[in-house]
């Protein structure tokens, strides 16, 4: 469970869309037709935004063109990580693909495109220098 006892109440400030790549960084590998995504965040202060957001539903919806079976996500908060396991989204893995760009390595860059509504205020912060 997440203290979210000191986390400021944000529900009222204005939204801005944001990659997930400015909250988050992540790992990923592959196993057979079955995907390894891990997400891990840039600072704690963003966790709760994470646990919010990238869910398993919205993670299912960022690959709905590979159609996967199943997304199954793991929650670490201690390390301010979560881990996503995403069943048959490997064109039926490595030694059956066709399409070797769809493996594991390169789907996480796909994840991390994913949008992330935070205060318009954190939004500037994330987008880093112009």
């Amino acid at each position: 469970m997440t203290d979210t006892s000191s986390t400021p109440d944000v529900a009222h400030l204005p939204l801005r869309s944001v990659p997930l790549y400015r909250l988050a960084h992540g790992r990923t590998g592959d196993k057979g037709n079955r995907s390894n995504i891990s997400v891990v965040a840039w600072h704690p202060a963003l966790w709760p935004l994470l646990v919010e957001q990238v869910t398993e539903e919205a993670v299912a919806r960022q690959f709905a063109a590979r159609r996967p079976a199943r997304v199954v996500r793991y929650l670490l908060p201690h390390l301010q990580a979560m881990n996503f396991v995403i069943d048959e989204v490997l064109d039926g893995g490595v030694n059956d693909a066709l399409n070797l760009d769809s493996h594991g390595k390169s789907l996480s860059f796909h994840l991390l495109d994913l949008p992330i509504a935070v205060p318009a205020a954190l939004a500037a912060f994330l987008a880093g220098p112009p």
